[in-house]
Parts: structure tokens; sequence; C-alpha cells
């Protein structure tokens, strides 16, 4: 019974449950970032170099088949090992962007976050001469 008590308490501790909301969150997030690099970004990047679509770039690493069409694809399906350096690519990219992205919006929340107003500065410290001087004004006074 203890432990099934601990894990209890474990579970569902905030930070556990933040923990969890922040994964489902980041699998969503990680879908519209590769949908924003495949379906917008790496289009254009392959019209720039040439009309490349780097997802179907490959190598292949063993003997195809005859009649298995030479698509990334098909040679995946007929079982011939291929080099996908192509997709490689694509999830660096992903990568790359997310990682931006993220750090875009650290760096506002960051700056956005109200900052504690800075505690005035103590006064330096008074030589002692000075005190010294002080008490003898005070000595005289009298």
């Amino acid at each position: 019974m203890g432990m099934m008590q601990e894990f209890r308490e474990f579970a569902v501790k905030g930070n556990v449950i933040d923990l969890a909301v922040g994964v489902i969150i980041g699998g969503a997030f990680g879908k519209i970032v590769d949908s924003v690099v495949k379906d917008l970004i790496m289009p254009v990047v392959g019209m720039v170099f040439g009309k490349l679509d780097f997802s179907n770039l490959f190598v292949v690493l063993g003997d195809i088949p005859a009649g298995v069409p030479r698509t990334l694809t098909a040679l995946q399906e007929a079982g011939v090992p291929v080099f996908a350096y192509g997709n490689f690519i694509t999830v660096a990219v992903n990568f790359t962007i997310l990682a931006f992205i993220i750090f875009i919006m650290i760096k506002q929340i960051n700056r956005l976050k109200r900052q504690a107003p800075a505690a005035p500065p103590e006064p330096a410290a008074t030589p002692e001469e000075v005190l010294l001087l002080r008490e003898i004004r005070d000595q005289l006074r009298r």
C-alpha cells in the first residue's frame, strides 16, 4: 500500500502534470512544424535548388528487383535497403525551425516577465576618519 500511495502522490504533483501537458502540446506543435517544413518551406527550398524534393533523395544500397520502380516508397515496400538522406535533411530542417521558434518564444516570455525593482544600493560604509571627526565635532558642541 505504501508504494501505491507514493506513486499517487508523485503522479498528481503539479510538475508531473505540467510535464504531461507539455509533452502533449509539444507533440501537437511538432506536427504543425512538420507541416510548415514539409508543405511550405521545403517546396520553396527545393525550387531554389533546382526543384529538388528532399524527401525523395536516397541512395540504393542493395539490388533492385525487376519491375520495382525507382522511387523511395516502392523500394522500401520491396524491402530494398536505401540510404534516405533526404529524409534526414527534412528532419534536420524541422529541428532547426522548432529550436528557433522555441528560442524566440522563451526570449519573448523572459522579456515580458516583470522584473522586480532593484533594491536601492546600500550606502557606502562611512570611513573611520569621518566617524572620528563627527565624534570630535559632537563633543565640541556640548
